[in-house]
């Protein structure tokens, strides 16, 4: 089957490459800004749909999955800091701190749709102004939700998580193979290596 990653992130990719599956990726060119809810975990729900969606125009028969991440910090939704000046503003409120990172997923397929949403709780270390200044000036934090990665330079400043590690990646392995079995669909489908065997 068809399977397309309707998403920018090399990180959901890379989460789907070490898990064995190699999407077709089509970036849905979504406004992010233009999509608005009520809450977060509201917010990536929509964000991941229209993702799908607006590539649903382009790969008709496939399998599509669209994702979407914020952090939610004191109610607050955060997403991509988009520079090094925010991204350091951002983690001077991180350090010390508790979120809890929401990712939305869209599951569509020809004959059906699924929606998920995820939320992991991220414990933040009390990190100096040093080593701020140090992490915002590789440019990570600036294009990623939050400001920080699990898997990258960030790592150093997570204490812990709370939940599915890979949902603070950006994509929940765990909540996309149940979307396909509760569909009749297995990890094979998605190009999964192995087959059945008499064990």
């Amino acid at each position: 089957m068809r399977f397309v990653l309707a998403s920018a992130s090399p990180a959901r990719l890379e989460t789907l490459r070490r898990a064995g599956v190699e999407p077709e990726v089509i970036v849905s060119g979504v406004d992010e800004d233009a999509i608005t809810a009520a809450t977060p975990r509201e917010l990536v729900q929509l964000l991941a749909a229209a993702k799908a969606n607006a590539v649903r125009d382009i790969a008709a028969d496939a399998l599509i999955l669209g994702c979407d991440s914020l952090l939610e910090l004191d109610g607050e939704a955060l997403g991509k800091p988009g520079s090094v000046e925010v991204a350091a503003q951002r983690w001077r409120r991180l350090r010390g701190n508790t979120g809890i990172l929401h990712t939305g997923h869209e599951l569509l397929a020809p004959t059906f749709s699924a929606s998920v949403t995820v939320s992991t709780v991220v414990h933040f270390a009390a990190v100096t102004d040093d080593e701020i200044e140090r992490y915002v000036v590789t440019g990570e934090p600036s294009s990623v939700a939050g400001a920080f990665t699990v898997d990258g330079l960030g790592g150093w400043f997570i204490d812990g998580i709370e939940g599915d590690h890979h949902n603070v990646v950006g994509l929940s392995l765990p909540a996309l193979r149940r979307m396909l079995r509760e569909h009749g669909l297995g990890l094979p489908d998605l190009g999964y290596p192995g087959k059945s065997v008499d064990l």
